[in-house]
């Protein structure tokens, strides 16, 4: 069976500044910061899969998927 491609996200500098802030804040949530670094690592230039993203930030490769799609659908 075929891997599917994770479709590959393209940030705007002021986007790509605003989750680089709330990755970074102390204030932040944890959740909220694991889902800016999921978007930030997807928006990479290498284009990461799913299961490269996930290793790389200790989640599971279902939540770097899900938070890559919420992005493309919804946005910040």
């Amino acid at each position: 069976m075929p891997t599917p491609f994770a479709p590959h996200i393209i940030l705007a500098q002021n986007a790509r500044m605003d989750l680089q802030a709330l990755a970074r804040a102390y204030s932040t949530p944890q959740a909220l910061a694991l889902r800016a670094r999921i978007v930030l690592r997807a928006a990479d230039l290498d284009r990461p899969s799913n299961l490269a993203i996930s290793r790389e930030l200790g989640c599971d490769n279902h939540t770097a998927g899900k938070w890559r799609r919420r992005y493309l659908d919804l946005g910040v």
